[in-house]
């Protein structure tokens, strides 16, 4: 903690932005695994991903990177975001364009959103399938009996207060993104007159594919499984 706090400004932005970089690499590999619980018949494939994904050791010493990176990220959002409000009454009057748009004045406040939602995500789902809360049923395939971890999120997505809440909170974090991904790429110099138009329409693209695709699964889970 005392290391991030001694970084300098930018140094804490590139940091951050390539936590957040790294973070949008996992949605798009947890969304396509994710995806395959609607597009697969008997979700037999999703299973045996997140069965090899829960017994392979570098899955497993990898998740432990990945936590690191959430809290990271997070850690220097809120030294930023503090520093930010500090730094506010000296503020220049003419605020530099991306600090102007919509989503960059809630950055803060859809990282809330999203991390509330990680939390109650990390306990329906990372602690039950540990084994640590709860219970999951088990499913053989091809011979391999292992954890129906399909069943428990269909049975959460049974619950329509759950699917509503899931649906706001990818909403948010595509609210999140939609800034996120264009503000990490300049922070880390990426800015250009010429670029960055292009870096900001692609990141809100990725940014409403990212969520429709989280968003799709509830979905058609609720309505069709």
């Amino acid at each position: 903690m005392s290391n991030l706090l001694s970084l300098s400004s930018v140094a804490k932005k590139i940091w951050m932005s390539l936590m957040g970089l790294f973070l949008f690499t996992f949605l798009l590999v947890h969304l396509s695994l994710n995806l395959t619980m609607i597009t697969s018949p008997d979700s037999g494939l999703f299973n045996e991903a997140a069965h090899f994904m829960g017994t392979n050791p570098f899955i497993q010493v990898f998740q432990w990177v990945l936590f690191a990176g959430f809290i990271v990220h997070i850690i220097l959002g809120l030294i930023l975001q503090v520093q930010n409000w500090m730094a506010r009454p000296n503020a220049y009057k003419k605020k530099a364009s991306s600090e102007q748009s919509f989503f960059s004045k809630y950055m803060i406040h859809t990282a809330v959103v999203i991390f509330v939602f990680l939390i109650i995500h990390f306990l329906n789902f990372f602690l039950v399938a540990k084994g640590l809360i709860g219970e999951i049923g088990e499913v053989t395939i091809d011979g391999v009996t292992m954890e129906d971890m399909a069943g428990l999120v269909f049975d959460l997505f049974a619950n329509p207060a759950y699917v509503v809440f899931y649906i706001i909170a990818l909403l948010f974090l595509g609210f999140h993104l939609d800034h996120g991904i264009q503000s990490a790429f300049q922070s880390l110099g990426l800015n250009h007159p010429k670029y960055t138009p292009c870096i900001k329409n692609a990141g809100r693209l990725l940014a409403i594919v990212i969520t429709l695709g989280y968003v799709l699964i509830p979905l058609v889970i609720y309505f069709t499984k």
